[in-house]
């Protein structure tokens, strides 16, 4: 009945203040920024409820980035990492839980004494004795300190569950877009590489002409640079390709020796179309900002535990055994021993601290605020920006494929005309550097795009659901 009595008052004298989440307002629809003037053939992307799927990266129906995000999400280091930091968050949350429950300690201590008798010289007296304790203590928890306590634990373990939701999306962001990176330096050294080969066969063709008197050395001086200029693109391009796939090794935990990549080209990647999700639920899809409210609800409760401070704690102790002689009858009822007390301490002076420690706590949460409304207004601006991004960079890829294609025509007419004797090798040389920079700056802008999709996921928070929230929740109980 104590117990029950306690367990009401403790209800009753909370000292709050209550967790009260913060009214952020988001905008009302996603729209991409566009300029009124600038024409497009891309629509304007639909909201609605739908979300990227929890694998979202399987949109980019690429097998090989599937393989390779598998990998990443079994052996990628700082994932382990942050799967360790987790663990050490719940077990905290048992640590800062303990003081809620009574502690419980046994012991059995066998004495043995000898004493020297004042009445006969030699005379001693040899005595054992045998003492098992049973030994409890409580504190009453009577203004919610403790209780506020372990509510800071469980909020900050489920913040290291978002801490990890947040790496994983990081990690498989990372590694799609350096695999795209990748890809895209290959096409690009294709490219390079087949415009060296045609402009070598252009040389070789202006070489011949010269010995039979239709072209000048000037000519072969120019298409020979042209040459040199291409030749010299490769080596820089094979080194970042190096470095790119350096890194995609880090990311899957192993070393580039091992790292088998097979031989594909961004052209085989799709570009899924984009579909976004109602303002409305993207906070609750951010692993970041739920990660930066569990904070903030840490923090609150950190001022209760910090206000709780101020009044008095209520001790409870219990102790109970047997003692004896002789170890033969230490379970007999006549050797059983009890003590029973309580205390209450109540903090005077403290030269500051308690006082302090309150004032430190308010100013933490109103720091973590101002974090979690950054944290907000930041995810609104990111997905806006990555929107617009995905928008624009679909329709300069349109563009661009226009403008190679013409470049690419160009090129031919000029090769007919200049074998055809109707014009000069400069013309043909700057249609040919005109086809050579469509072509690099089309596999670009490809890897722009797809890269942009690849951001804008992880705008949306990647495949974050409530689902997953109320699993880590539960997780912390």
């Amino acid at each position: 009945m104590l117990l029950l009595a306690a367990t009401l008052l403790l209800a009753a004298c909370n000292l709050g203040p209550h967790y009260v989440h913060p009214d952020i307002p988001g905008p009302a629809t996603w729209t991409p920024l566009v300029a009124e003037s600038a024409p497009s053939s891309q629509p304007t992307p639909p909201a609605n409820n739908g979300w990227p799927d929890a694998q979202w990266w399987r949109a980019f129906g690429s097998p090989e980035l599937d393989r390779l995000i598998d990998q990443a999400q079994l052996a990628n280091d700082d994932l382990k990492a942050a799967v360790a930091r987790v663990e050490q968050s719940d077990a905290q949350v048992r640590i800062a839980g303990a003081p809620l429950f009574p502690s419980l300690s046994a012991g059995f201590t066998p004495t043995r004494s000898r004493q020297i008798l004042p009445m006969g010289a030699g005379t001693a007296l040899t005595s054992n004795t045998f003492t098992a304790s049973l030994n409890a203590a409580y504190e009453l928890d009577f203004w919610g300190r403790n209780a506020a306590l372990r509510a800071a634990a469980v909020a900050q373990a489920t913040g290291s569950r978002y801490d990890r939701e947040t790496v994983q999306l990081s990690l498989l962001v990372s590694v799609a877009t350096t695999y795209f990176t990748a890809l895209s330096l290959r096409d690009r050294i294709a490219v390079a590489i087949n415009n060296l080969a045609n402009a070598r066969n252009t040389l070789s063709g202006l070489e011949l002409e010269q010995r039979v008197g239709t072209a000048t050395a000037l000519d072969v001086a120019q298409q020979q640079s042209l040459v040199d200029s291409e030749d010299a693109t490769i080596p820089a391009l094979r080194s970042q390709l190096s470095h790119n796939v350096a890194a995609l090794a880090i990311l899957l935990g192993t070393t580039t020796e091992k790292l088998q990549l097979s031989d594909g080209t961004l052209e085989q990647v799709a570009a899924p179309p984009v579909t976004t999700g109602l303002p409305a639920g993207l906070l609750a899809r951010r692993p970041d900002v739920a990660s930066a409210e569990a904070q903030l609800v840490a923090a609150n409760a950190d001022v209760r535990a910090a206000r709780a401070a101020f009044f008095p704690t209520i001790q409870l102790t219990a102790g109970g055994g047997v003692e004896s002689l002789a170890l033969s009858t230490l379970l007999e009822p006549g050797s059983r021993i009890f003590d029973l007390s309580a205390g209450l301490t109540q903090p005077i002076f403290q030269g500051g601290q308690i006082s302090g420690a309150y004032a430190q706590s308010k100013g933490r949460y109103r720091e973590l605020l101002a974090d979690y409304h950054k944290a907000v207004i930041s995810a609104f601006d990111n997905t806006q920006d990555a929107l617009t991004q995905v928008h624009e960079i679909a329709e300069q890829l349109v563009r661009q494929e226009r403008a190679t294609e013409t470049a690419r025509r160009a090129y031919d007419f000029s090769q007919r005309q200049f074998h055809a004797g109707t014009i000069n090798i400069l013309t043909v040389l700057t249609t040919e550097t005109t086809l050579l920079t469509a072509q690099d700056t089309q596999a670009q802008v490809r890897l722009a795009l797809l890269s942009a999709l690849v951001n804008l996921y992880q705008a949306l928070g990647g495949g974050w659901d409530t689902q997953q929230e109320q699993a880590l929740m539960s997780g912390t109980r």
